[in-house]
């Protein structure tokens, strides 16, 4: 059984350095942005369709709104 610890007899350059912050940072970021994908795509094969079709039915609900009457809404002069 080797030892990797520099007080225990090991070489001190098997130990990695720790990163510094932003670099930890950034790691943390692309690895919970990576989670979170995997998430949202968790049994579905094809998540960009998926998505596509949630924004159409946002736009056919907005479509479908009744437009507020006096022609939509304009600044009233007076």
């Amino acid at each position: 059984m080797g030892t990797c610890l520099p007080c225990l007899g090991g070489s001190g350059n098997d130990l990695s350095p720790t990163p510094d912050r932003e670099t930890r940072r950034r790691q943390l970021a692309e690895t919970a942005e990576q989670r979170q994908k995997e998430t949202t795509s968790r049994g579905i094969k094809n998540p960009q369709a998926v998505e596509r079709n949630k924004k159409n039915k946002e736009m056919e609900k907005q479509e479908m709104r009744p437009s507020p009457p006096g022609g939509g809404g304009g600044l009233k002069v007076g």
